[in-house]
């Protein structure tokens, strides 16, 4: 891991958007939390295939909470480092987070060097400073894009890796040594849009992608218990009943009730809005249906963040 100064001040600033044109929709690249980004250049690249593994990889949910999480010492990264070690390793990560919306397209990041971007304000000097410097993987980019049906995905140089997944990796996998590339949410599209994209990346299991949604089951900020102690129970009734009816759901993998979120137990103020929710969509899609859920962790933060984490196969 090495270090960076931060380059420029961002401290509780207002969300902006910028827009450039992909033919006659604009493609809006958004931080849920903070900064902004534009996709400003396409690439338009034939498919190319990548070297098949011996082992078919497993996919993952990784309840990511707060950006402070890369520098704690705690019960859930303490966790995050030895499931690292438990999987097996990966040819790259694809990640789907809570962090990189988009508008009316969905994106994959082509670039060789991935920026680390901090998308959020308001934190200690030395959160700006952590640099993940992972490459990333243009070639199994571009394969992603031949996998998904649903849906064109675009190729970008800009956007990252954000907050929402280099916080996380930096646990899992401290070396930064294994490619990274991130596929952006079409915010315009519903549930079940999202779970069938990961229907389609669940192809790339099978060329050593790790599949990683990272987001959060329950999340609310504006319902959020600050200061309250890291435990197994949610400090709020409908946080601990969403959260339940979530474990239950793929205890059963009733893939349909969790598609249909809004009917679970709390949702209406579990997930208020779905940007955090929607990654576990694409990791739940990518699991086989006979693929038992695993639970890594599970517990809350900060009383209502759920910081479960789940893996399939």
């Amino acid at each position: 891991m090495t270090m960076k100064k931060n380059p420029g001040e961002r401290s509780g600033q207002a969300m902006q958007t910028m827009r450039t044109e992909l033919g006659r929709r604009g493609f809006l690249m958004s931080s849920a939390l903070g900064a902004t980004a534009t996709l400003a250049s396409l690439c338009s690249l034939s498919h190319a295939a990548a070297g098949a593994p011996a082992r078919r990889m497993p996919v993952i949910f990784i309840g990511h909470g707060s950006p402070m999480n890369a520098l704690a010492d705690n019960a859930f990264t303490r966790r995050l480092s030895a499931w690292g070690r438990e999987l097996p390793r990966p040819s790259a990560i694809l990640s789907v987070s809570a962090h990189w919306l988009s508008r009316g397209a969905t994106g994959v990041g082509m670039q060789e060097r991935p920026k680390t971007i901090h998308d959020f304000g308001g934190f200690p000097q030395a959160l700006f400073d952590i640099d993940y410097p992972a490459p990333g993987h243009p070639a199994l980019a571009r394969e992603a894009m031949g996998a998904v049906k649903q849906t064109a995905v675009v190729g970008t140089q800009q956007w990252g890796l954000d907050h929402g997944t280099w916080t996380v990796l930096k646990h899992l996998y401290p070396k930064a040594d294994i490619p990274v590339f991130q596929l952006s949410i079409d915010y315009d599209k519903p549930a079940a849009f999202h779970y069938a994209i990961g229907r389609d990346l669940a192809a790339l299991r099978d060329k050593g992608v790790l599949v990683m949604g990272s987001g959060n089951v329950v999340h609310n900020l504006r319902a959020t218990d600050r200061g309250t102690p890291d435990g197994p129970a949610a400090s709020r009734p409908w946080a601990q009943g969403f959260d339940d009816a979530v474990k239950a759901a793929l205890a059963g993998r009733d893939d349909r009730a969790l598609v249909a979120y809004e009917k679970l137990e709390g949702a209406a103020t579990a997930v208020a809005m779905p940007d955090h929710y929607f990654p576990f969509l694409y990791a739940l899609g990518a699991a086989g249906s006979s693929e038992r859920a695993k639970t890594v962790y599970e517990g809350f933060q900060s009383g209502t963040l759920s910081m479960r984490c789940i893996q399939f196969g």
